[in-house]
């Protein structure tokens, strides 16, 4: 049986803590950042957990 390969898109965008939760960057960071406070700009330097729904799909595509 053939090893399953990483999806490199996704190993990119995702981390996998000690724990084995999924973590994921914020969106809305990258454009439009004009009219945003700065308080709101900073609260998407947090990372936050892949939501229950993906977790199996990028699970999966991470092979892990």
């Amino acid at each position: 049986m053939p090893k399953i390969k990483t999806q490199k898109g996704i190993a990119k965008r995702v981390r996998v803590t000690r724990t084995g939760k999924l973590m994921r960057r914020s969106s809305s960071k990258s454009h439009l950042l004009e009219h945003k406070s700065k308080k709101r700009k900073r609260n998407y330097h947090n990372e936050h957990p892949v939501d229950k729904a993906d977790r199996k799909t990028v699970r999966r595509a991470l092979g892990v």
